[in-house]
């Protein structure tokens, strides 16, 4: 437990990753809330350091271990704060649990953290009477602070409501000193159940944790630099992470692999040979996200050093799109790093968004082709999503592209398309999706590569069956959302004429 310097009990706290769409894959530990194509959790990490900071918390991650909204009220009720990590897509069902759980326990005070209040705190406190506070970015300390008997006006990086007003405390600089927060993996162990948390392209079961806060990269889609952590890139020492790792492997000896979930886990070199150099000796599976500006030597000393896959964030195979959207790396070195990938054995899933500023039938049809080309193990195809906060936000507002209705998910949580570009319907966006899934997948390579990892491995081959027809029922219902809308934009058409 992380020393404050306080000598009461704190509140007693609950943070929480609140109940939403069925297999809804929320904000606390994602950057794109949605409910994906196969069902998939990852760890609510940002709400694990806090708990870990105060005595007697709990961190709840109702999503991944099924709990309901009523089973969630009913625990809230034991409790005398919450903190409450909402996401955009999430955000109106969130203020009705906190109806609920207000209505059940009226003492309870209620914070809520994320990007969505972070951008939109004002509207927030407004949307939503029963939220005591919202902390603006960070919210570690803030959070500490609050259920340490601080008052309001003395923490930074808050706002509240103050006779019939809104009050922001000054911006908390970001926290510096990662080494001093609490070890996430002594916190999951304590509240969590790792045999709950599944993402398809990683091994079963898997535990993942931050070595690393904020991207100093410029991207205008990403959520978190531009809203959450900041652009300042911080980093623990190589110490600090070999020593989580250590316990961390002794805590689950059934993991099959550990996940570094930084936003750019190998942007600097020397850091990442340094701590290679230190997980060499625990003999661990692990992966991490990468940037394709990786060096063949980092990737070299990444594999000896026990890393199995990389999930890569490629885009687009337009070279003016990479340069529209401010990716700070080409399709040229996109290449060359693939390959790199491929000639040391490391796996590769990579990821693509269509609907980027720039977009067209034809620049679809060209990052289709560059997704063939290289080859990788698995994909992830997204839509663009502009979230309040982001420079494409503000790029898709101001030009008039964003969807009327703006609409981000289903009433499942699944993603639509809510940018549209003249000649691009939003509709044409999300039917180019399952089009790209199709040609990638059902190439016989592919194919071969699919039965060949059921046939030798029993457990694979039924989680395999298991996220296949996951995978092909949601692509059913998104073909049939395409067909839907373009039936009531054509009746609409017909129907406009007739009025005139």
């Amino acid at each position: 437990m992380l020393e404050l310097g306080y000598t009461h009990m704190p509140l007693k706290t609950l943070f929480l990753n609140p109940p939403s769409f069925e297999n809804f894959d929320g904000g606390a530990g994602s950057r794109w809330p949605a409910t994906r194509e196969i069902e998939s959790y990852w760890y609510p990490v940002w709400l694990a350091y806090p708990a870990g900071m105060l005595e007697g918390s709990r961190l709840l991650d109702a999503p991944s271990h099924h709990v309901s909204a009523e089973e969630t009220i009913n625990i809230a009720r034991d409790y005398e704060f919450l903190v409450l990590f909402t996401s955009t897509p999430g955000f109106p069902g969130d203020i009705l649990l906190s109806k609920k759980i207000k209505e059940t326990n009226p003492k309870i005070k209620i914070a809520f953290v994320g990007p969505h209040v972070t951008v939109l705190p004002e509207r927030s406190l407004k949307d939503c009477p029963e939220i005591d506070f919202v902390v603006r970015k960070e919210f570690d300390y803030a959070a500490c602070e609050f259920a340490n008997g601080k008052p309001l006006e003395e923490i930074l990086g808050i706002s509240y409501r103050k006779n019939g007003s809104v009050v922001h405390t000054p911006d908390r600089p970001e926290v510096q000193d990662l080494d001093s927060l609490p070890h996430v993996t002594e916190i999951y162990r304590r509240d969590l159940d790792v045999t709950r948390y599944n993402v398809p392209f990683l091994l079963y079961p898997y535990v993942s944790l931050y070595t690393t806060r904020g991207c100093p990269a410029q991207c205008t889609f990403c959520l978190w630099p531009q809203t959450l952590s900041g652009h300042p890139w911080r980093k623990r020492s190589t110490d600090d992470v070999a020593r989580e790792m250590a316990k961390a492997k002794d805590l689950w000896p059934n993991v099959r692999e550990f996940f570094f979930d930084d936003d750019t886990f190998n942007i600097q070199k020397p850091r990442t040979i340094e701590l290679c150099a230190k997980l060499k000796p625990l003999k661990l599976t692990w992966s991490c996200t990468s940037r394709v500006t990786t060096d063949y030597e980092t990737l070299k000393a990444m594999k000896e050093a026990g890393c199995r896959l990389l999930i890569v964030g490629y885009e687009s195979g337009d070279p003016q799109i990479l340069k529209n959207i401010k990716k700070g790396a080409t399709v040229e070195r996109a290449r060359q790093f693939t390959k790199d990938c491929h000639k040391l054995g490391l796996v590769v899933h990579g990821d693509f968004i269509l609907g980027l500023p720039g977009e067209t039938h034809d620049t679809i049809r060209t990052t289709i082709a560059f997704a063939k080309e290289l080859d990788v193990e698995t994909i992830q195809v997204s839509v663009a999503h502009a979230y309040p906060g982001t420079e494409l936000y503000d790029y898709a507002v101001k030009n008039g592209f964003m969807v009327g209705d703006n609409k981000m998910v289903d009433e499942g949580g699944h993603q639509l398309a809510h940018i549209q570009y003249p000649g691009l319907p939003a509709d044409a966006i999300l039917e180019w999706v399952h089009r790209f899934y199709d040609e990638y997948y059902f190439r016989p390579r592919a194919v071969f590569r699919i039965l060949r990892k059921a046939a030798f491995n029993s457990v694979d081959r039924k989680r395999l069956y298991k996220e296949a027809k996951t995978f092909l029922k949601v692509r059913a219902m998104r073909h049939k959302w395409v067909k839907d809308k373009r039936e009531k934009d054509d009746s609409a058409a017909a129907v406009a004429p007739a009025k005139a």
